[in-house]
């Protein structure tokens, strides 16, 4: 990671590497805030015998049949009551699928999945051990390690050094190897080989097959959109970059707003495709670049003589060749003796300047590492520069954006942009003019987290507050709800007497900020977004921005705001 990436310039927060069973512990708490009833196995008893009750979470269930009709979802879903599996059936307006890489919805509903498939098969062992997490962060301090030696190859995982938790990837090629191979003691003994000492305080928590692919399904919607796929069950590719988490989090960001906006009455159901229109193209992109990044990965295996696609190759032909009609035993003793004479090229008689094969395979290795070839960890302009051209938003009539249509596969950096599509700019503003203060918050938190609320920034200019007012008058129109951000230049409101309520009466829903320079040289608010502060940007609930004027709206405002309006939340207006 670059030191930029720590820095909280372009965004609040800072990079984190963060698991997502963490992750999951966070969001059941955050319900569990927000009244959410959440039931788990000890308490689903009697649940088949009622609907479900607003504000609950059923953990638990599975998903076992789908029946769709012209307005109703009909859901069995299973689950474990007193020692028994039971089933119990729901009616629901509309069926979220965000259940995973193996998706029972999208198998369901007969959605495939285009792409790469069985890249690599992995073992992944999740286990504890607090003196390697010491020792590490001591001594070899990251978040990545790829092992390769003479007894043993992997990839270990840091989630936490100072707990000493950690996840460890292995090889896996069935069926000559098989799971039950893999038991706790004998990934004790792995990790001990790979770590290359023995660890007096290991625990091996859970141990789990899993397969890379890179793919995504050929469609997000069926049954007239009703019934939706969302993160893993969209689109699944390798973790190389952390982009599965990444992009499912922002498949719900997006589509939250717009579920809202349906089940409240506001938009029809035909605003659900925006969100097949927006964000498949992103993951057909991610997928791309993960499979990119992965590729770079494996280029330092390969320079060391350990090429994965020979390996796997060789597993082919052991499985569909000739080697298939051998007993199981020679099988797995073929894939193992080539195994040890692969790991043999890792030893320090062939590794070493003397020998001009070693000395080749190590120049090789050093010129990846020079060239930032291998596997990069952090992708600023993808992570937070991704952004819409069509869907729910009024589009440039001429596109400024600079994004290649394929990745590069290499580092660049975010810009930030006030195009129609991208997301919201960070800026640090101070939260009131009168009195003053000192509180301090992100542009991004000027969006509301908790309803459906458009937001418009000015700057407090006369055009601008006329605008606002016809905004809000628009906005009641649509029966949705927008507040205004009135944007004060930096050093404006100390001791002064300023401010927006005589401009804005009678309305009420706006907040006045005042820019927050880093440094003397650092950009204005509408220098960061391009813009002249007689311009204006409409934000969505999902921080992306909707639309934008760079100076001033032309011709009628009321009208225009009507065009907008409409056009984002799909909704024809009666007076258009």
């Amino acid at each position: 990671m670059q030191p930029q990436d720590l820095e909280q310039v372009v965004s609040p927060v800072s990079v984190a590497h963060f698991s997502q069973y963490k992750l999951t512990s966070l969001l059941l708490k955050k319900l569990d805030n927000l009244n959410f009833q959440v039931r788990t196995s000890e308490n689903l008893g009697g649940l088949d015998h009622r609907p479900v009750r607003e504000k609950e979470i059923l953990m638990g269930h599975e998903c076992v049949s789908v029946d769709s009709t012209d307005n109703c979802v009909k859901v069995t879903a299973s689950f474990l009551n007193e020692g028994q599996y039971t089933e119990r059936t729901m009616h629901c307006g509309i069926l979220v699928g965000a259940d995973g890489a193996g998706s029972t919805v999208r198998n369901l509903v007969g959605i495939n999945l285009r792409g790469e498939k069985d890249l690599q098969k992995l073992v992944s062992v999740h286990f504890s051990s607090r003196e390697l997490g010491h020792y590490l962060l001591n001594e070899r301090p990251g978040m990545l390690f790829f092992i390769f030696n003479t007894e043993a190859i992997g990839v270990l995982v840091a989630h936490d050094l100072k707990e000493g938790e950690f996840v460890l990837q292995i090889p896996f090629y069935p069926p000559q190897q098989k799971l039950e191979d893999f038991t706790s003691e004998i990934c004790e003994r792995l990790i001990f080989e790979l770590v290359g000492q023995a660890l007096a305080d290991i625990d091996v928590i859970d141990i789990k097959p899993w397969v890379m692919h890179a793919e995504v399904a050929e469609k997000y919607m069926s049954c007239d959109n009703r019934i939706i796929l969302a993160g893993d069950a969209a689109h699944r590719f390798p973790p190389a970059g952390g982009f599965g988490m990444n992009t499912g989090i922002q498949d719900a960001h997006n589509l939250a707003w717009k579920l809202a906006s349906v089940v409240k009455g506001i938009s029809p159901y035909s605003i659900l495709q925006t969100y097949e229109m927006e964000r498949r193209p992103i993951a057909l992109f991610n997928t791309a670049l993960s499979v990119q990044n992965f590729r770079a990965a494996m280029a330092v295996p390969a320079a060391l003589g350990l090429d994965p696609t020979i390996a796997n190759s060789v597993h082919r032909v052991i499985n569909r060749g000739v080697g298939s009609i051998l007993p199981y035993g020679l099988q797995k003793g073929i894939l193992d003796g080539i195994f040890t004479i692969g790991r043999a090229q890792l030893s320090g008689f062939v590794l070493n300047e003397n020998n001009p094969l070693g000395s080749s395979r190590l120049a090789k290795l050093k010129r990846i590492f020079e060239e930032g070839k291998s596997l990069q960890l952090q992708f600023p302009a993808e992570d937070l520069g991704f952004g819409y051209l069509k869907g729910a938003l009024v589009p440039n009539k001429v596109s400024t954006w600079d994004v290649p249509e394929t990745p590069t596969g290499r580092r660049r950096d975010y810009v930030p942009s006030a195009d129609p599509g991208s997301r919201l700019p960070h800026m640090t503003v101070r939260a009131s003019l009168n009195p003053p203060s000192e509180v301090t918050i992100s542009t991004l938190d000027l969006v509301s987290e908790d309803k459906l609320e458009f937001l418009l920034i000015i700057a407090p200019v006369e055009s601008s507050y006329r605008l606002v007012h016809t905004a809000f008058k628009v906005a009641e129109e649509f029966k949705v709800s927008a507040r205004a951000c009135v944007m004060w230049p930096h050093g404006v409101g100390n001791g002064a007497e300023v401010g927006s309520e005589a401009a804005l009466k009678p309305w009420e829903n706006y907040i006045d900020v005042v820019e927050v320079k880093q440094t003397a040289t650092s950009l204005s608010w509408w220098d960061i977004c391009q813009m002249t502060d007689r311009g204006a940007i409409l934000v969505r609930p999902d921080e992306h921005i909707a639309w934008r004027v760079k100076s001033r709206v032309v011709g009628d405002p009321t009208s225009e705001m009507r065009r907008v309006f409409s056009i984002i939340l799909g909704v024809v207006s009666t007076h258009i």
